[in-house]
């Protein structure tokens, strides 16, 4: 058989086939005097057991364990693994496929791609505050770099407490009010007070967050919110130096 034969034959292609030569995979048989190469049964059957195993999953070294070990225990040994691996796959999938459902049980528009817990919180309360509005941001930003479910569970009791509500808006009234405004120390005590220890699992332990991450949450408020962000972060993370003494 030429190669167009048995790359039909097999249901491959003549460049699969190339391929598989230039890596070792398929020995490359002997070729005629016209140059053309001549393929034999066993070359087909060697052929048809490389598509069985890649359609399976593996990768072409994968294979080439697979066919070098005559006793079949490698097979068993990356099936084995490749089922794990396609186990672990299935449980993203379910895990992506949760999170879509409950941001489609959600109001059209409201979506957003975060995490079950995040999007219930995001999804129970409708601020009408620009300050609370963009908080929500941030939450989003924190749960997808990590920030623990515990965290976001304990903020959703907040979500619609109207003492709460009402700190938001008294956030709001500093928007274009200078960084040393008297209203600053209480709106920042009382912004601390009311964030449950709960939520402070995530908060790391190593001091002010005032560089990266923490320049740039400042650098998105104006200068009062600004400073009272900036006073909260620091009471937060003086609280979880307390409790991990």
């Amino acid at each position: 058989m030429r190669i167009g034969e048995i790359a039909a034959l097999v249901g491959v292609t003549s460049r699969a086939i190339r391929h598989y030569h230039h890596i070792g995979l398929l020995p490359e048989p002997e070729r005629r005097g016209n140059g053309y190469r001549t393929y034999s049964v066993r070359d087909a059957v060697l052929l048809a057991r490389i598509r069985r195993l890649t359609e399976l999953g593996l990768g072409l070294d994968e294979v080439r364990d697979v066919l070098a070990d005559d006793a079949g225990r490698e097979l068993v040994e990356v099936l084995g693994e490749l089922d794990a691996d396609l186990a672990r796959q299935e449980q993203e999938i379910r895990d992506r496929r949760g999170r879509l459902a409950a941001l489609l049980e959600r109001p059209v528009g409201a979506g957003e791609p975060v995490s079950p817990e995040l999007a219930e919180l995001l999804g129970t309360s409708s601020p009408l505050s620009p300050a609370a509005a963009k908080d929500r941001e941030h939450l989003a930003l924190l749960d997808t770099t990590g920030m623990g479910s515990e965290g976001v569970a304990a903020l959703r009791a907040l979500a619609d407490d109207p003492a709460v509500l009402r700190l938001y808006e008294r956030l709001d009234e500093l928007a274009s009010a200078p960084a040393d405004d008297p209203r600053i120390a209480p709106l920042a005590a009382d912004l601390a007070a009311a964030v449950p220890d709960a939520a402070l699992e995530s908060v790391p332990d190593r001091g002010p967050v005032v560089t990266g991450f923490g320049e740039a949450l400042l650098a998105d408020y104006p200068p009062a919110q600004a400073e009272v962000v900036r006073r909260v972060m620091t009471a937060m993370t003086d609280r979880v130096k307390g409790r991990r003494r």
